[in-house]
């Protein structure tokens, strides 16, 4: 586990101040890992973390939390039996809190608990062996709480783990958290009228502090882990099994580290990881198994992606592993807002619907823009490997207007694979063509071959498709085609 720099080890930092100021900005975290390694014993290992990617990025700081600790087995309350006990973590997340921060230590066994609140400085850690179990008594996550459902500003039940304008907050270890989500996923067929409601509430002038839902009339599913307007955020370790809707799911947040973490969910709309309107965003050595996308780059849905008008930007995703989701790597539908300078390499896709997937419709609006997947395996997919489609058709809720968005400047390269339904799927609209496209030494096995309409320019070097149809790649309103080494066998 990659542990935090806490502020004692900052401390040891400026203290060394001479030795500070030779050091260039990118080696900062292998000196402090040998520094601290020389002053003997806070274990700390932080690592040289250098992102190689084709837009300037800073680097994503790890959370400064102070050196104390608090043992969740110390915050029993000795008037109701551990199988009722659904506020002892909280407990000492408070009492942690209190004293300023530090690291909670849920430790090996069965754990009952309601929805955990995080506080700015504080390091939840599950220990080998911690399995938690959250309630499935949904009135346990009233009040409603300030959040985002499927892009939209609200108030609804309180997520399963929140932290609302929270700093240097971590969620770390090798426990499970399981989510319940089995109580919840019904609410799929329950919530079309509250979903209409909300997602016109911005057309209709409703503000956001009167869109208050938190009803099993209104049944909108909350996320399982959701910091919304945080900065600092590190979630690393832990494995997260079927929760009510999006998995993994930050809004609004500042250089936010995901390591090493396992989502398995497979309810409707189980999204893995879902970054929404966030800026430096570094995803990594994870497995995601859903019951939707497995990582979804969002920022906003129709007006009120808008209205708020806040790109999600800098997002890298690396050495990932992605099964059985409705797209591997994906942008959109909801992405209002903008998204823009995304890297996406060295990663492997099996099963599913799709691989590589960007989507949008009429309506959506906003932007895509200075993306690039690399070096990316897809194989078994039932329909695309490769797609980028503006004909997105499975909306929660038709979308009012028929505003166009802007997909430009994306590069896809280096992709294998086989067993794909279609290889490569390209569709623009006649009013808003893609632009500046770029498919690069792509070798794929699918039933078809590739199709590509309304684009502004495209170039392709080095796609090889084996096509069960034999039949070849369809161009059609192409303009400023570059192609070189297109090959359908």
């Amino acid at each position: 586990m990659m542990p935090l720099l806490d502020k004692e080890a900052s401390s040891l930092v400026r203290n060394e101040r001479g030795s500070r100021r030779r050091l260039a900005c990118g080696t900062m975290y292998a000196y402090v890992r040998f520094l601290i390694q020389e002053k003997g014993g806070l274990h700390i290992n932080m690592t040289n973390r250098m992102y190689q990617t084709p837009f300037a990025m800073a680097e994503i700081p790890a959370p400064s939390i102070p050196n104390q600790t608090f043992r969740v087995d110390d915050y029993k309350d000795h008037s109701v039996g551990m199988e009722s006990d659904y506020g002892i973590i909280q407990r000492a997340i408070e009492a942690c809190s209190k004293q300023g921060g530090g690291t909670v230590i849920v430790p090996q066994g069965d754990w009952l608990t309601g929805p955990i609140h995080l506080r700015s400085y504080i390091h939840l850690r599950f220990e080998t062996g911690a399995v938690v179990t959250f309630s499935d008594r949904f009135d346990d996550y009233l009040p409603v709480v300030f959040t985002r459902w499927e892009g939209m500003e609200c108030y609804n039940y309180s997520p399963l783990v929140y932290a609302h304008e929270c700093e240097h907050i971590a969620i770390t270890g090798d426990g499970c958290l399981i989510g319940s989500g089995e109580a919840w996923w019904h609410w799929k067929q329950l919530q079309q009228e509250a979903a209409n409601r909300l997602c016109y509430a911005e057309s209709d002038g409703i503000p956001v502090q009167e869109r208050v839902f938190g009803t099993e009339r209104d049944a909108l599913r909350p996320s399982f882990i959701h910091p919304i307007n945080c900065r600092n955020v590190l979630i690393e370790g832990i494995t997260i099994k079927n929760g009510p809707q999006w998995t993994i799911h930050p809004v609004y947040c500042e250089n936010v580290w995901i390591k090493g973490v396992t989502v398995v969910s497979h309810g409707p709309n189980t999204d893995g990881l879902n970054p929404d309107s966030c800026s430096n965003v570094l995803v990594e050595d994870s497995y995601f198994e859903t019951g939707d996308d497995c990582i979804a780059i969002n920022s906003g849905m129709n007006e009120d992606g808008w209205r708020v008008n806040k790109p999600c930007e800098n997002i890298v995703i690396r050495n990932c592993t992605m099964k059985e989701g409705h797209g591997g790597l994906v942008i959109g539908s909801g992405m209002s807002g903008g998204v823009r300078n995304v890297y996406a390499h060295n990663c492997r896709i099996s099963g599913g619907d799709r691989g590589i997937r960007l989507k949008s419709m009429r309506g959506r609006g906003g932007f895509v823009e200075n993306i690039w997947f690399e070096n990316i395996e897809i194989n078994d997919v039932r329909e695309e490997a490769v797609q980028i489609n503006m004909y997105y058709g499975y909306s929660t809720v038709a979308p009012r207007s028929v505003k166009p968005s802007d997909f430009k400047r994306i590069t896809i390269r280096n992709i294998t694979g086989k067993g794909a339904g279609i290889a490569v799927e390209i569709r623009g609209l006649p009013e808003q063509r893609l632009k500046d496209i770029v498919l690069e030494n792509i070798r794929l096995a699918a039933d078809s071959a590739m199709v590509c309409s309304d684009v502004e320019g495209i170039r392709i070097t080095g796609l090889e498709i084996a096509a069960a149809d034999q039949k070849m790649a369809e161009f059609n309103h192409v303009h400023a085609l570059q192609l070189q080494q297109l090959n359908v066998i």
